[in-house]
């Protein structure tokens, strides 16, 4: 089975918190255009197993591991083709390497770097793109150290370097709204120091314009910093309201139908993207 969509329309840090917290396996292909003049589609692979992130690649033709280890000089053309071939089929090639003696462990780590990380940053730079994503299809171990980063993990890694917040706008936390912490057992997130003080603060009753006022920080700032919490599951958005909207509720409306039907409409389309998210949610519990 498998799910598109677009990622104007589901965010990709919304698509890896699903996959994380759903613990999914599977390839999900992100296809997009290098800009608005050139027509030709390009693709990445990033490969899941159970919610975390194992690779991301450009290619499915077991080549793009070995490329990089073949420009990096750590072993000849021959002796890596020879070991590809010999490696398991259900075995990472990256831990066969090291187990055979051809890398070592800080060679496995920077290469996990250079495929993962630094790929997965990129595509938090895409302004749209449409996403595939297949849980029946055979993950190439030909293109796996062995390492891995939770899917959501990879979402603060991508969020903290994004620099065009354009396509996420619309996804902030209102400055008006106070955040809900979540309970988790154990935090498995390494989060930086302004991030760890906003979700000290997050408080039912306290909103992001007051936090933004306490640690003397620009209220976008602090809207980007909660919405990177809420994509990893560690706070909810509590929308509060404001003296200015209770203000207008104690007022008499002029035209109380006109603003019972846009209410209506809001109803409709709240429940229209309530249904698609239950939707995903059932595709996603059911590929499990």
């Amino acid at each position: 089975m498998e799910i598109t969509g677009y990622l104007s329309e589901f965010s990709l840090p919304e698509l890896l918190k699903f996959l994380d917290q759903g613990s999914k396996t599977g390839l999900l292909s992100l296809k997009f255009k290098t800009n608005c003049h050139n027509q030709h589609l390009r693709i990445r692979h990033a490969l899941l197993k159970q919610g975390r992130i194992v690779a991301v690649t450009d290619r499915l033709d077991h080549q793009c591991l070995f490329r990089i280890i073949y420009h990096r000089g750590w072993i000849s053309p021959k002796v890596l083709s020879e070991q590809f071939n010999r490696c398991p089929a259900n075995k990472p090639i990256g831990l066969y390497l090291k187990k055979q003696g051809f890398l070592q462990p800080e060679q496995l780590k920077f290469l996990f770097r250079y495929q993962v990380l630094r790929q997965v940053c990129g595509l938090f730079q895409l302004q749209d793109a449409q996403f595939i994503f297949n849980s029946k299809t055979t993950l190439p171990t030909t293109e796996m150290t062995s390492l891995s980063i939770r899917a959501t993990e990879a979402t603060l890694i991508g969020l903290r370097s994004l620099r065009d917040w354009r396509l996420l706008t619309s996804k902030l936390p209102g400055f008006d709204s106070a955040l809900s912490r979540v309970f988790i057992d154990k935090l498995h997130w390494r989060l930086d120091p302004l991030e760890n003080q906003v979700l000290q603060l997050a408080d039912d009753s306290v909103s992001l314009k007051m936090i933004a006022h306490d640690l003397q920080q620009p209220l976008e700032t602090i809207q980007k910093i909660a919405f990177r919490l809420i994509s990893v599951g560690l706070v909810k958005e509590l929308p509060t309201l404001t003296l200015a909207s209770t203000a207008i509720l104690t007022t008499k409306l002029p035209e109380p139908v006109a603003v019972v039907a846009r209410d209506n409409e809001a109803d409709r389309s709240s429940e229209l993207s309530n249904s698609f998210m239950q939707n995903l949610l059932s595709f996603l519990r059911s590929s499990k």
